[in-house]
């Protein structure tokens, strides 16, 4: 039987340097600029570094360590070493690549966002000389912050009248109108049921079965709109079928597909006309429990000035928005704008959502989007970077409060608790998104704060737009469904 060492084998502590943190790692590190967001990194670790390691890999090894012949901490150093060679191989890869990732974007300042683009696994351990490895990243661009203070900014008033009202009080009584059945062709505000397709030629690109459409001057897709719908429709009676060019969205999903014309062929199944109903005490508590017509009008008085706010935010955003980024020239990487897609799809979602909007507007504007998401991205994300510079030098930040406060206003609009909207957040992973939508907002006031401001007349946007959740390409950037909402205040259509 073989013999033990006479000693106990004890773990060497790892190499520290004179402040008592462990010693860094002599690390050569050469990073080029692809672009402005993108930075290739090669790393060089030498030679002594992993020697360093391995002794303290050895060392944590030789207590437990379970050789033929020898008790549990009693075998040779280098029999250790030989035996669980690959094992340790393995380890002190692991640890010396986690620790030159992060002494690398430590000492060169990265800012990354979004993950490197590194397989461990294809990183070679050698039996001599140093270790190296390369990897991609995306990093947040440098610039020179662009004056915010002393802006100039006009900002939309207007009074919600009484006439305000009536209108929305309309379109929410439209929501819940009764559809008839009509024997004539379609008018504005008539409901049809139709059958759709849309070809390439005689190439089928996708089609939709007895889709209701609300016959409105436009027909909003998911990737293109058709101007005309209203007068498309005119002379269209159950049995008929019309069809239209429609032209392809410049983002839309399928490359081939931008910017062409295809056709569109509409079955007419049904028209029917719809018949208000009448206001009634049981309609007033299916609206949200009113007790009379005074107090829904004054619920719709308020959803209209939630409305009114949001457009105000976002005209004034815009306009800071524009006045920051006019000097940011610097490209994005399309793959970046390409992720960040439907992050921007959602941020828009979870505004409009605490903001009033119902279903109906949301799908309308997201649809909007979704025709320029590549470019609408790109200008979200560079404002994006200059808000977050501004917030990170001005100290502006997020708090328990503030996500408190829009998981309120959003569960307030859908009718679901806080704590079911916060969950639903965290399922589907935007609670960053919100946490970007409450610095942007904070810094965004922080901005108007030393700024001047000029008010300008405001009208709201008519509904001229009947939105489906349809692609002409059968697919769509950033697909993301628009949770349908239960309304605890009514769901008055929005004028824009």
């Amino acid at each position: 039987m073989a013999t033990s060492d006479s000693s106990v084998a004890t773990p060497e502590a790892p190499a520290a340097g004179d402040d008592g943190l462990p010693k860094p790692l002599n690390l050569d590190v050469a990073v080029d600029t692809v672009s402005t967001c993108q930075r290739r990194v090669k790393v060089t670790i030498p030679r002594a570094d992993i020697d360093r390691y391995r002794d303290e890999a050895i060392g944590e090894l030789m207590p437990t360590a379970l050789l033929p012949g020898f008790r549990p901490g009693r075998a040779p150093r280098r029999l250790v070493s030989s035996r669980f060679k690959t094992e340790l191989s393995d380890q002190i890869r692991s640890k010396l690549l986690t620790d030159a990732m992060t002494q690398v974007s430590e000492q060169q300042k990265l800012a990354p966002i979004s993950e490197p683009d590194l397989d461990p696994a294809a990183v070679l351990m050698p039996d001599d000389g140093p270790m190296t490895f390369e990897f991609s990243i995306e990093v947040r661009p440098e610039f020179d912050l662009p004056v915010w203070k002393g802006l100039s900014i006009a900002r939309p008033a207007r009074e919600i009248s009484d006439a305000d009202v009536d209108e929305a009080l309309g379109n929410l009584l439209r929501e819940r109108c009764r559809f008839a059945p009509k024997s004539g062709p379609a008018a504005l505000g008539d409901l049809i049921v139709a059958n759709l397709r849309f070809r390439d030629g005689d190439s089928l690109l996708s089609e939709a079965a007895e889709m209701e459409i609300v016959v409105r001057d436009k027909l909003s897709l998911a990737d293109a709109e058709l101007p005309g719908f209203a007068a498309l429709v005119a002379k269209a009676k159950p049995g008929t079928t019309v069809t239209a060019g429609v032209r392809v969205s410049e983002e839309a999903a399928v490359e081939e597909l931008r910017g062409k014309e295809v056709t569109l062929e509409l079955d007419v199944l049904d028209v029917k006309a719809h018949e208000l109903p009448e206001l009634t005490p049981a309609l007033l508590e299916e609206l949200g429990g009113f007790d009379s017509a005074d107090a829904l009008r004054a619920a719709v008085r308020r959803q209209l000035e939630r409305q009114l706010e949001w457009h105000g935010r976002r005209q004034v955003r815009q306009q800071v928005a524009s006045a920051l980024t006019a000097s940011a020239s610097w490209d994005l990487p399309p793959a970046l704008l390409r992720r960040q897609a439907q992050r921007e799809l959602e941020r828009a979602i979870l505004e409009l959502r605490r903001s009033g909007f119902d279903d109906d507007a949301i799908r309308r504007h997201v649809n909007e989007l979704r025709q320029t998401v590549m470019a609408s991205t790109a200008r979200a994300l560079k404002e994006h970077f200059i808000l977050e510079r501004i917030a990170e030098d001005e100290g502006v930040a997020d708090t328990a409060a503030d996500y408190d406060e829009e998981i309120r206003a959003i569960a307030a609009q859908s009718g679901e608790s806080p704590r079911r909207v916060r969950a639903s957040l965290e399922r589907r992973g935007l609670m960053d998104v919100l946490r970007n939508q409450i610095i942007e907002r904070k810094t965004i006031d922080l901005i108007t704060s030393h700024a001047s401001f000029k008010d300008t007349p405001f009208e709201f946007r008519k509904a001229d737009a009947e939105a489906i959740d349809h692609a002409v390409c059968g697919s769509v950037v950033g697909e993301e469904e628009i949770p349908t909402a239960t309304q605890a205040e009514p769901s008055a259509r929005p004028a824009g």
